[in-house]
């Protein structure tokens, strides 16, 4: 008998504990946490704007060569050609690689690979690399 009205009284113990469905939840929330939101927002726009000024784009690989004078001399006589021309020395054992530009589009590049085949006539190729682009150039974000 005793076990009886034990099991008895836990049944009931739980029922009336147990949580009805009421079919509506309210959340009580602090008004500062919007405001923490929107600061974390600012702070990620502004750490990671130097991060956006790059995109993919395309480069011309003017020299790829194990001798290092000659990629330098490369280099100087982009410089005095086309100083406009920003280029890019990469070492890569046992290549040094000399990259020129910052073109969005493959057809920029080709037209700025003429222009250059006139100083370099072989070896001149267009490769899709990162690259970096002016605050002012970057393209819109729409979410915003």
């Amino acid at each position: 008998m005793y076990k009886l009205f034990l099991v008895v009284t836990l049944f009931l113990s739980q029922r009336g504990l147990a949580q009805t469905d009421s079919g509506s939840v309210v959340v009580v929330k602090d008004p500062r946490v919007d405001m923490l939101i929107h600061k974390q927002i600012e702070i990620n726009e502004e750490t990671t704007k130097d991060s956006r000024r790059n995109m993919p784009g395309f480069r011309i690989q003017v020299i790829n060569s194990p001798e290092r004078s000659k990629v330098f001399a490369a280099k100087a006589k982009v410089y005095q050609e086309f100083p406009d021309l920003k280029p890019y020395l990469l070492y890569q054992a046992p290549n040094y690689k000399l990259k020129v530009g910052n073109f969005k589009t493959q057809e920029e590049a080709e037209e700025m690979q003429k222009q250059l085949e006139r100083l370099f006539p072989s070896g001149l190729y267009i490769i899709r690399d990162v690259i970096e682009v002016k605050a002012s150039d970057m393209p819109r974000d729409s979410t915003n």
